[in-house]
């Protein structure tokens, strides 16, 4: 069969719609209605259902989508290994902080070696980044792990290196002269933090309500910008990546409480599908993070 039907499939199973499909696709609407109807009538069952206005995958629609998903890795895979393709795309998912301060001159040198190479750099939660690389959505995906813990154990995780949280204050805050900041010098602080699905977020909180170390959130921002300008402003702290506030720590605009805690520790760390077919771009860009020049895919 037409390896088409199944991109057209997996288009629309993504998109949970035949007009929205359609139109990523560059197709006529009836096109795609014509494609998933052949591919119904190979396989004797109906793959998609309506609930009212909502389309959804029936079963045996889920199940082929997890095959179609392969075939065309395969389809794609053979293709590189054969004509040495370095084109293409890669898809990868992120959190907010990786994407803007940490990933960028990464980026350049993958597009560097590679020019004809498609980047698409998705920042979206932890959950989420789970979900879409065991969905094969992302092709990998950066996040920060607490030490102690992995987010899945069901997928690939290489470890790239600690990454360090730090708790910043304004010039001139009290907790920033002191030598090292315990728990209890928290008492009463107010807080500025991201949306609630932040893992750092969570655990910080957590740590607080566990000792009993009472605690206001000022601000729930959804931009790292945004929160270290409140900081800046004096209207509370905020626990934030080291990587996303040393320019402020290096101009004086930020001062940094010292302040640590075993349970706050975190890692960054790639996460993949462990039936990913790795490509030589993404193989590339595993090794650019990991600092190796040459990591083979049998040491992942």
């Amino acid at each position: 069969m037409d390896l088409t039907y199944f991109r057209t499939f997996r288009e629309v199973a993504k998109r949970a719609s035949f007009t929205r499909a359609a139109e990523e696709l560059g197709y006529a609407q009836s096109s795609v209605t014509m494609q998933i109807q052949k591919l119904e009538r190979e396989y004797g069952v109906p793959l998609f259902e309506r609930y009212g206005k909502q389309l959804r995958l029936t079963p045996p629609g889920e199940a082929l989508l997890k095959l179609a998903v392969q075939m065309l890795g395969l389809y794609d895979q053979s293709k590189e290994a054969i004509a040495n393709q370095v084109s293409g795309a890669i898809a990868i998912g992120t959190i907010d902080s990786l994407a803007a301060y940490y990933l960028p001159p990464y980026l350049q040198q993958l597009r560097q070696r590679y020019p004809g190479l498609g980047i698409q750099l998705l920042p979206d939660s932890e959950a989420a980044l789970v979900a879409k690389v065991k969905e094969g959505e992302y092709d990998v995906a950066l996040l920060l792990e607490r030490t102690r813990s992995q987010a899945d154990p069901a997928l690939r995780c290489i470890t790239v290196r600690e990454e360090p949280l730090v708790l910043v204050a304004p010039p001139g805050h009290p907790l920033t002269g002191i030598t090292a900041a315990a728990l209890g010098d928290l008492e009463g602080c107010e807080l500025i933090v991201s949306e609630g699905s932040c893992l750092y977020r969570s655990t910080f909180e957590k740590v607080l309500r566990e000792s009993g170390i009472a605690y206001r959130i000022g601000f729930e921002l959804g931009s790292l910008e945004a929160i270290k300008h409140c900081v800046m402003n004096g209207l509370g702290i905020a626990l934030l990546p080291q990587i996303a506030v040393e320019e402020e720590l290096r101009r004086g605009s930020l001062a940094m409480i010292p302040f640590e805690h075993p349970e706050i520790r975190f890692q960054l760390r790639l996460l993949l599908h462990p039936k990913k077919w790795m490509s030589q771009t993404l193989l590339a860009f595993i090794n650019m993070l990991t600092g190796q020049e040459s990591l083979d895919v049998t040491e992942i």
